[in-house]
């Protein structure tokens, strides 16, 4: 029995030796990452909001890290070609996300069929910013505002129509709450990013959308489009003699899109902890923060904890506005 006993704890010593040098060469391992660049898919086209924030973060990320964060846009799928990728990539810290409240809020509810899990393929890093959606006409409209607007869309039901992200984007969705509020048809027009959206409101193929500010504001300050309201439940400091939704006759109307970096489940929380920290750094960065006020969207910081609770909420309260408007894909 001694001798049984005594080969026995030489195994869980070894064992035990075995296991603390496994975990100290990973422990190193991850102290020493990044070692290469960092791939950061953007799941919508560029020119639009989400490339705006993705680029500008990853510029100074990439200074603090020490490696590149290259930024790919892999439009398409209502965002879900670039968000399946990213779910399914190696947990190693080397594969992020820009998060979105399309893929991330939206799709779980409007396709039913969707391949990835917001709760369960990813893991939180940081909530980037929030970036209240604002609403324009193309020039051939002849509406100055948004009641003259609703008011041609109540006169023509079905024969004005508005362009989109794709569907399920944060454009999408909040014109539909627009179009359940007022009480007026429009017809939805998707695109594979906010670019060939608004290139088709400047071309006068579209009658309208609804974005960020990062892809309609150049444009109505050169006087191509008329942006009519803003979402927000406040005025833009950018577009200050603009009215919200809600001064315009819609009380309690909001609607904002965000951003945020995700990593597929499973990364090692040493390395999701660097780039919590490493965001936060660049959204204090004058850099940042200026490219953010020029287009009135507002910097959070949240860490991967009220990330994840701030996801479920958002699902929920979109789920919400996709229910209502029976909007689905298969």
């Amino acid at each position: 029995m001694a001798l049984y006993s005594g080969l026995f704890s030489r195994r869980l010593a070894a064992r035990s030796l075995a296991l603390g040098v496994l975990a100290a060469v990973s422990t190193l391992a991850h102290a020493a990452w990044p070692e290469r660049p960092i791939r950061l898919l953007v799941p919508y086209g560029p020119g639009g909001s989400s490339d705006v924030v993705a680029r500008a973060v990853a510029a100074e990320m990439s200074r603090d890290l020490g490696q590149q964060i290259v930024v790919e846009n892999k439009g398409g799928g209502q965002g879900v070609i670039a968000t399946t990728e990213v779910a399914r990539a190696n947990p190693d810290g080397y594969t992020l996300l820009l998060g979105h409240v399309g893929t991330l809020a939206v799709n779980p509810t409007m396709m039913p069929k969707l391949n990835y899990d917001p709760r369960r393929d990813f893991a939180p890093i940081v909530l980037l910013a929030k970036l209240p959606m604002v609403f324009a006409v193309g020039g051939k409209v002849d509406a100055r505002t948004l009641p003259a607007f609703v008011a041609l869309a109540k006169a023509k039901p079905g024969a004005l129509n508005y362009g989109s992200a794709g569907n399920g984007s944060a454009g999408h969705l909040a014109f539909e709450m627009l179009k359940s509020a007022a009480g007026i048809d429009v017809v939805h027009v998707p695109y594979k990013g906010t670019g060939a959206q608004v290139n088709d409101l400047l071309a006068g193929n579209i009658d309208a959308a609804a974005a960020g500010t990062p892809g309609l504001l150049p444009h109505a300050q050169a006087g191509s489009i008329r942006i009519v309201a803003v979402g927000s439940a406040k005025r833009l400091p950018v577009l200050p003699d603009v009215p919200t939704v809600a001064e315009q006759g819609y009380p309690g109307f909001e609607s904002s899109q965000w951003f945020g970096l995700l990593a597929p489940a499973g990364t090692p929380q040493s390395v999701v902890d660097r780039l919590h920290a490493s965001a936060n750094k660049a959204l204090r960065s004058q850099s940042v923060q200026t490219r953010l006020a020029h287009d009135a969207s507002e910097p959070s910081g949240a860490g991967p904890a009220e990330f994840a609770a701030f996801i479920d909420a958002e699902e929920k309260r979109w789920g919400k506005v996709v229910q209502d408007a029976r909007l689905s894909i298969e």
